[in-house]
């Protein structure tokens, strides 16, 4: 090992952060997937150097450098220093993303990953900077479930999720994009895939991390207001699988003693007064990003999974639009998942991914004209 020079995240603002932070940045939480760090670089040596922790999901995460996806891992409990490269030739100069694979851990109250530094032997220069800057709200799908694996394969672990193999990260890439994202598998717009009224993204939206429960995360800020900072230049929307999921599961009690079931009629349709629920709540989802993000162009999209929920969505978009006045919202249909391009866990795979991708690319350029 050459001498290396140690950096605080807090040392340098040559650091690029990328995704939800609240009052604690050193060291750095990884609290969603995709967020992590970002440097530009000369040198022939860079480590990253991390404490994670974990009971039953352990974190994963990956690095690129110069935009090419160079590995991935599990990080087990402790302190880690991970080489990110080596033997490079000095004076060229790299960028490198290192960032979170999984999604926020609502299962898991001790999983963490922190980032307290770099070690390199170079020096760091500007990072880079993006046309545009996108934010992404979903769930599975957004978590990148599926992405890695065999379609045989159904246990549900953590390496299983990602967002190195993602459609958003790869509409950001095609588009020169800054990102983040907050996603949970499970999780709807109204209720999660099982009646579970509690499990929806809006009730979290408002705070850094409202998916990670528990004093340590506590401590770290995730239960904080969110700033807003982030300032997106559009806000991607991806909800309404497991809201449509749950018209086909057993009643779920909450913990209060109130049983919550959405139903079908006998013909197999929705149920209205259980459709509107969810009609009311993306209504009320939208308020409440436009309230946070007064500038942004809001987009929802649907499809990756089934399609029954698209006319739904739509009349919860036009009667907001209308009582708003709003025009700034928009709604696309993805490609559905065939089996062709399934993954792991009945999930869209890789090629899905592609695919979406490639639709709200086109979508995305034409809307800000590059």
């Amino acid at each position: 090992m050459t001498d290396l020079r140690e950096i605080r995240i807090n040392e340098s603002d040559k650091i690029k952060i990328h995704g939800r932070t609240g009052r604690q940045l050193q060291p750095l939480p990884l609290f969603f997937n995709g967020s992590g760090i970002e440097v530009t670089l000369t040198g022939s040596e860079l480590w990253v150097e991390l404490e994670t922790d974990s009971d039953n999901l352990e974190p994963w995460v990956a690095y690129e450098i110069n935009g090419a996806f160079m590995g991935r891992q599990m990080l087990l409990p402790g302190v880690h220093e991970l080489c990110l490269f080596r033997n490079l030739e000095p004076s060229e100069v790299k960028t490198v993303m290192f960032y979170r694979e999984l999604q926020a851990v609502s299962e898991d109250n001790r999983c963490k990953v922190l980032v307290k530094g770099i070690k390199l032997d170079g020096e760091l220069l500007d990072p880079p900077k993006r046309r545009l800057r996108l934010e992404f709200i979903g769930d599975s799908i957004t978590s990148g479930e599926g992405t890695y694996g065999r379609i045989e394969d159904t246990v549900w672990v953590s390496m299983y999720m990602s967002a190195s193999v993602n459609y958003a990260t790869m509409a950001a890439r095609a588009l020169d994009a800054d990102i983040q994202l907050i996603s949970q598998g499970g999780w709807g717009v109204y209720c999660g895939w099982d009646n579970d009224v509690r499990h929806n993204i809006p009730s979290v939206y408002e705070n850094v991390c409202g998916l990670a429960d528990g004093p340590m995360n506590a401590e770290m800020g995730a239960q904080e207001p969110y700033d807003f900072s982030f300032g997106p230049d559009a806000v991607i929307v991806n909800l309404c699988t497991n809201d449509n999921s749950a018209f086909d599961q057993p009643a779920f009690t909450t913990p209060d003693g109130v049983s919550h079931k959405q139903h079908r009629n006998p013909d197999g349709s929705f149920v209205k007064e259980d459709e509107r629920k969810v009609e009311t709540a993306i209504i009320d989802f939208l308020k409440m990003l436009r309230r946070h993000n007064p500038d942004s162009h809001i987009v929802w999209v649907y499809g990756m999974l089934g399609y029954e929920m698209t006319m739904t969505i739509t009349r919860a978009i036009n009667e907001y639009r209308e009582e708003s006045g709003d025009k700034n919202v928009a709604f696309i249909n993805l490609p559905n998942t065939t089996p062709d391009t399934l993954g792991a866990h009945m999930h869209p795979g890789p090629k899905s991914h592609e695919k979406a991708a490639e639709v709200l690319v086109d979508y995305l350029r034409n809307r800000f004209g590059i």
